[in-house]
């Protein structure tokens, strides 16, 4: 999760974060390289005396400040097309989680393991514990097996929602009366925290999300659980 004075992106939690990491560096050696070069020619510019009184025209360097930027932009435009196909690839699920957005809170369902459903609020300030987060902590944790490949299903029941998880790269918006759907592999244990980050209303920014990233033999133990009660 994010901390005081991180100003990076936060530490990927699976390979289509890395990817979108990775991306996003590679477009900012990209952005600070052209700074640098206009930066240097127009601050050249206060200190030279060039002057050409028949010059009328350049086609040679009209030529190359069209087709330069034009091959700069593909650089940047191939990696994110790939990257778009790698997020919407759904590859075999091993659990598939439906994510029903409400307000103030979310609605899950494990449809796979006889329909385990559960609500889950976020906890009040009052009422934390000295290890919670405030604003962040939930309820009931969204348990997930790492190292599987995770189907989510997101809709909403009254407004616009999005449930994000920025460790995981996940960001899907839940509508009313359409259901969206994206996946995510978890490759380590862990507490991973998000929030709806859609303008749905007053308080919107009340309704956290916690995955609870756990071996396969604990999630199935935990779901074991879960049925029998």
């Amino acid at each position: 999760m994010s901390t005081w004075a991180n100003l990076g992106l936060q530490d990927s939690a699976s390979p289509l974060m890395e990817q979108l990491i990775f991306f996003h560096d590679h477009a900012l050696l990209i952005l600070v390289m052209i700074t640098v070069l206009v930066g240097y020619l127009m601050f050249m510019l206060f200190f030279n005396s060039y002057i050409n009184r028949f010059l009328l025209h350049g086609q040679l360097i009209e030529m190359i400040w069209t087709i330069l930027p034009a091959i700069i932009l593909l650089f940047i435009a191939l990696p994110s097309l790939r990257l778009l196909y790698l997020l919407d690839e759904i590859n075999e699920p091993s659990v598939t989680l439906k994510s029903i957005g409400h307000q103030w809170y979310w609605s899950y369902e494990y449809s796979d393991f006889n329909n385990v459903e559960f609500d889950s609020y976020m906890i009040p300030t009052n009422e934390l514990t000295n290890d919670g987060f405030r604003l962040l902590d939930v309820d009931n944790r969204i348990v997930l097996p790492m190292n599987s490949q995770i189907r989510i299903l997101v809709t909403a029941a009254d407004v616009i929602h999005s449930w994000t998880i920025p460790a995981l790269g996940v960001k899907v918006d839940g509508t009313p009366g359409r259901l969206n759907q994206t996946n995510f592999f978890i490759n380590r244990p862990g507490l991973f925290y998000g929030q709806c980050s859609e303008i749905c209303g007053a308080n919107h920014s009340f309704m956290p999300i916690v995955i609870e990233s756990v071996p396969v033999n604990y999630f199935i133990k935990w779901i074991s659980n879960s049925v029998n009660s």
